[in-house]
């Protein structure tokens, strides 16, 4: 069977198991981005025109970032619900159980699980899996799942689809900006989606704390390998001088990745909440021969080739060491012929 076919299957698997069911249990990774809430309220509008009974999901701590605010998120439940078990979960964006956080306790104990998502390395832990690695984004396969029930595209499902694309593609800039998400862009303009209003809201509406909070890491960033390697950390000391949740802090990642020759960036941040929370780290890299993700995965993360993650008890000096030995395994690979 081809690789075209088996995803052709897959996309019909889930599409038949949600025209099916009447209750869902819809749930995203912790710490979100744009792609994963974006692609979790389009699905929830969807499903909605379709008469289902739908109940979101958010896990962790974090709140939701504030340059995502246009989202429309009403309902957005942050504990389990005490009918969860009797709802067909469906995970979107989440590479692996781990990252549903306490929904994965929910695997084998449902009616039945769906792992739509976009991560090469994604596990499949999901009863179905509709894992399309060649999308730009959760949300650009969402788009063609509720094209495939059937829902007419409204300028109210369009535009967090909007958002899941126009953020994952780093504003249509990343290597997995396809000519399918320009076309799906397209698409959800002529929608009703009014792209300048949707980046003012998520680029162009900055809070005075976050811009505090980006400083202080710029001022720790620190260049390792001859400028080839940035990393900086945020203390959870500095999230409390500000007043903000970790949620604030992204973006930063990327403002570190844009510095001149800069091929790999790492950021290390203390969550806030709750106390003793283990250290999360962001890795991103410049081009696709280095792959953050199979260096998150030797900690217990993932992600994409470029952008990827992990969590760690180590100390801030610890990970740095682990981030800078990595580089240069992973740079001295690619440079072999």
């Amino acid at each position: 069977m081809s690789s075209r076919q088996r995803t052709s299957d897959d996309l019909r698997a889930v599409a038949e198991a949600l025209r099916s069911h009447d209750r869902f249990f819809i749930v995203t990774h912790e710490n979100p981005d744009g792609d994963a809430l974006g692609s979790l309220l389009a699905m929830k509008l969807g499903l909605d025109r379709l008469g289902k009974d739908i109940v979101t999901f958010l896990p962790g701590e974090s709140g939701i970032p504030s340059d995502l605010s246009l989202l429309q998120l009403e309902g957005l439940q942050r504990e389990l619900p005490a009918d969860a078990t009797k709802r067909v979960l469906l995970a979107l964006d989440c590479a692996n159980a781990a990252r549903m956080g306490a929904a994965a306790e929910l695997l084998g104990r449902v009616p039945l699980s769906i792992d739509v998502d976009h991560h090469h390395d994604n596990t499949r832990f999901g009863m179905i899996n509709l894992v399309l690695d060649g999308a730009s984004s959760t949300g650009e396969i969402v788009a063609g799942i509720l094209e495939e029930l059937g829902v007419e595209l409204t300028r109210e499902i369009a535009e967090p689809i909007y958002v899941a694309l126009m953020t994952d593609t780093g504003r249509f800039g990343y290597t997995n900006t396809t000519p399918e998400a320009h076309d799906l862009a397209a698409k959800l303009l002529r929608a009703g989606v009014d792209p300048r209003r949707v980046f003012q809201e998520i680029y162009e509406r900055v809070a005075l704390a976050h811009l505090k909070l980006v400083g202080r890491a710029e001022e720790r960033a620190a260049v390792y390998e001859g400028g080839r390697l940035i990393i900086s950390y945020l203390l959870r000391s500095d999230f409390e001088d500000f007043g903000v949740g970790e949620e604030y802090a992204e973006g930063i990642i990327d403002r570190l990745r844009a510095v001149d020759g800069t091929e790999m960036a790492g950021m290390i941040r203390e969550p806030p909440e709750p106390p003793g929370s283990p250290r999360r780290v962001s890795l991103r890299a410049s081009h696709d021969e280095i792959d953050v993700s199979a260096i998150a995965r030797k900690r217990g993360g993932g992600g994409h080739r470029q952008a990827a993650g992990f969590s760690s008890d180590e100390s801030i000096d610890a990970i740095v060491e682990f981030i800078r030995s990595e580089f240069v395994q992973a740079t001295r690979a690619a440079a072999r012929p």
